[in-house]
C-alpha cells in the first residue's frame, strides 16, 4: 500500500513539473513574442504580453469609469446625465494618456526623459490653455453642485439672459432683445453673478416715481396701488405694496413694489405700469417734477474788474 501511494505521489510531482515547465513555459514564451529593439537597459520590447496588458488596462479603466459614472448619475435628470457624459469623456482621455505612459514604461521606454524634454512645451501649453482649463473646471462645478440650471435667468456684466444650454466649457443664454450671449463657465465661479431664479421663480420688482411737493400723498398711494394691483402679469399673492421712500431735492419719492413669476419679461410690465401712472396722474392733476436751475447773467464792461480802463486813463494824463 505504501508503495502504491509512493508511485501516485511520484506521478503527481511529474505532472506538476510538466505543467510548470511545459504549459506555463509555453505560455510565457508566447507572451514574450514580439518586436525587440536594442539590448540591456536601453532595450525596447513590444510583446504580445505587453499588448494584452495594454488592452486589459483599457478595458478595466473603461469599466471602472463607467461604474463611477453610473454611481454619480443614477439620481440625475436626463439633461444632467448628458452633461456628465461630457465630463467623463474628458477624464477618459486623461486616463488613457496615463495608461499609454505606463505601457511605454513597461516596454522599456524611459518616459522621464520624454517628460523632461517636453517640460517647456507643457508649461507653454499650460499658460496658453489656462483659461480653457478654468472654463472646464467651472463647467464641472456647475454640473456637480447645480448652481446653474437651464431656464435660470442670470445677470452677467449688466446683461440679463435666460440660460438655454450648459456645456462643459461655455454656457449660452438668450437676452431680452433675442441676442445670444456665450458666457465662459469660469465667470460663474470667479465673478459675481446674479441668479434671479435660483431658489424660486417669483421675484420682486419696483417702479419708482416722484411727485411734486404739496401733492396729496394719500391719493398718490391709492393710484399706485390700484394700477399695480390691476396690472396683468403681477401676482396677487404676495400682495403689491407702495412705499414712501424719501423727500428728494425736488420731489416726493415713491416706489410701487410688486411680484412677478417671469422676471425675464419684467421691462414690458414696468413700461405698461409707467404708461398708466402717467395717464392717471394727468387725470388727477398730480405733477411729476423735474430738476430746475436758475441761471443769472450779469452784463458788465470787460475792463471793469481787470483795472485796464483806469490804468489807460492814467497813462493818457501823463502824456498831456
Amino acid at each position: 500500500m505504501a508503495q502504491i501511494l509512493g508511485m501516485i505521489q511520484d506521478k503527481t510531482e511529474k505532472i506538476k513539473e510538466t505543467i510548470a515547465y511545459d504549459v506555463w513555459g509555453a505560455i510565457k514564451q508566447f507572451l514574450e513574442l514580439g518586436i525587440h529593439f536594442g539590448s540591456g537597459e536601453k532595450s525596447i520590447n513590444i510583446t504580445i504580453g505587453l499588448l494584452l496588458l495594454l488592452t486589459t488596462a483599457f478595458v478595466v479603466s473603461s469599466f471602472f469609469m463607467k461604474s463611477i459614472r453610473k454611481l454619480f448619475t443614477r439620481n440625475m435628470e436626463t439633461d444632467d446625465k448628458l452633461k456628465f457624459v461630457s465630463i467623463f469623456k474628458f477624464i477618459k482621455y486623461v486616463v488613457y494618456i496615463l495608461v499609454i505612459l505606463f505601457t511605454m514604461s513597461s516596454a522599456g521606454i524611459n518616459i522621464t526623459i520624454l517628460l523632461t524634454a517636453s517640460a517647456a512645451l507643457f508649461v507653454g501649453l499650460g499658460l496658453a490653455l489656462q483659461e480653457l482649463f478654468q472654463d472646464i473646471i467651472g463647467g464641472i462645478v456647475i454640473i456637480v453642485d447645480k448652481s446653474l440650471r437651464v431656464g435660470d435667468i442670470v445677470e452677467v456684466e449688466d446683461r440679463v439672459g435666460k440660460v438655454f444650454e450648459i456645456k462643459l466649457r461655455t454656457t449660452r443664454a438668450i437676452t431680452r432683445d433675442d441676442k445670444i450671449i456665450i458666457i465662459p463657465n469660469h465667470k460663474f465661479i470667479s465673478d459675481i453673478v446674479y441668479n434671479y431664479t435660483q431658489n424660486h421663480k417669483i421675484t420682486r420688482e419696483t417702479v419708482k416715481i416722484g411727485v411734486a411737493y404739496g401733492s396729496d400723498i394719500q391719493l398718490v398711494t391709492k393710484i399706485l396701488e390700484t394700477i399695480v394691483h390691476d396690472q396683468r402679469g403681477v401676482l396677487k399673492n404676495p400682495k403689491p405694496f407702495v412705499l414712501f421712500d424719501d423727500f428728494g431735492d425736488s420731489a416726493l419719492l415713491f416706489s410701487a413694489n410688486f411680484y412677478i413669476n417671469d422676471s425675464f419679461t419684467d421691462p414690458r410690465i414696468k413700461s405698461e405700469i409707467r404708461y398708466k401712472i402717467d395717464a392717471e396722474f394727468r387725470k388727477s392733476k398730480i405733477s411729476i417734477p423735474f430738476p430746475q436751475r436758475d441761471v443769472h447773467i450779469f452784463q458788465q464792461s470787460p475792463f471793469q474788474h481787470s483795472g485796464i480802463q483806469n490804468s489807460s486813463k492814467e497813462l493818457g494824463s501823463g502824456e498831456e
